[in-house]
């Protein structure tokens, strides 16, 4: 066992014991550091949160990068904690300031899938657990289907997948290729869900699309599916709140009638990011590189 893995499994085993404020108390004093060490991911976000808000002053900026990094501080305390949640007491602080949810309630239960994409926003595991929760009590198959990276080293990957496969998702990797895609249009030919982070092209397939006064290449991947299967597509943008409670605004749907049409939805998908991360700036985790667009 590699000392990460070794240091993964100590957290998901110990931090559920912990009273909440004194792990978040830790976690919040790392940021803290982290914030001062300005390392490498520490400049990614700042260059990241000036493409959201290009007419911060320095002071402005810096007090932003610290939120964010609280933020990011806090997914990473909530993930650790997570699987000992009781996932009605997870729905309970998410359903008051969760909105459009009925929408995708309303496509399964009438047979069609849902593609739910997201940035790299809020909780994203919690938004999942609060999804399949709101499934169960509509009388829909309580699963989903969500892609991860694969992860190095691979004990740790492996141990990624097992969290979150504890939360109820089932877990297939980015590139695997033709076992992906089936698993993928399987759901949502079912009638399922399948949720995507879909801030970042991994596959360099991307469509190049504008964002926030660049240019950068978002998956295809969401957009196909929806043409493919015939799915409704819809953007999504998780986000915190306080005392211990989360949010999420689901856009309105976005049409993908067909394979001509991937590239306008992907568009129309940078749009809705656009927004989604605009109103929760600091709650955006983007510490990698945007996929730099332009001719293919």
């Amino acid at each position: 066992m590699t000392l990460a893995e070794l240091g993964f499994t100590a957290a998901w085993a110990t931090l559920r014991h912990v009273p909440r404020p004194l792990s978040a108390a830790g976690f919040g004093l790392g940021a803290e550091l982290a914030a001062r060490r300005g390392g490498a991911g520490v400049r990614r976000l700042r260059a990241n949160l000036a493409r959201v808000l290009p007419d911060l002053t320095p002071v402005e900026m810096d007090r932003l990068v610290r939120a964010a990094l609280r933020s990011y501080a806090r997914y990473w305390n909530e993930a650790f904690r997570l699987p000992a949640m009781d996932p009605r007491a997870v729905h309970a602080g998410m359903a008051g300031a969760t909105t459009g949810m009925a929408s995708t309630i309303s496509a399964m239960q009438a047979g069609r899938g849902v593609v739910l994409a997201l940035p790299h926003a809020g909780n994203w595991d919690v938004a999942g657990v609060y999804a399949i929760e709101e499934m169960r009590r509509s009388g829909l198959p309580a699963e989903m289907t969500t892609v991860v990276e694969r992860l190095s080293p691979p004990s740790v990957y492996r141990r990624f997948v097992g969290y979150r496969e504890s939360l109820g998702f089932e877990i297939v990797a980015q590139d695997d290729g033709r076992r992906a895609h089936q698993a993928l249009t399987r759901r949502l030919r079912a009638g399922g869900l399948v949720c995507l982070v879909s801030d970042r092209d991994l596959t360099g397939t991307g469509i190049s699309v504008p964002f926030f006064g660049d240019t950068v290449r978002l998956p295809s991947g969401p957009a196909a599916l929806a043409a493919l299967t015939g799915a409704q597509l819809h953007a999504v943008g998780p986000f915190f709140l306080p005392g211990g409670r989360w949010g999420a605004t689901i856009m309105p749907p976005i049409e993908v009638p067909d394979r001509a049409g991937v590239e306008k939805a992907t568009r129309e998908l940078a749009e809705s990011f656009e927004r989604l991360i605009a109103a929760h700036p600091a709650d955006w985790h983007m510490l990698q590189e945007l996929t730099p667009g332009g001719d293919r």
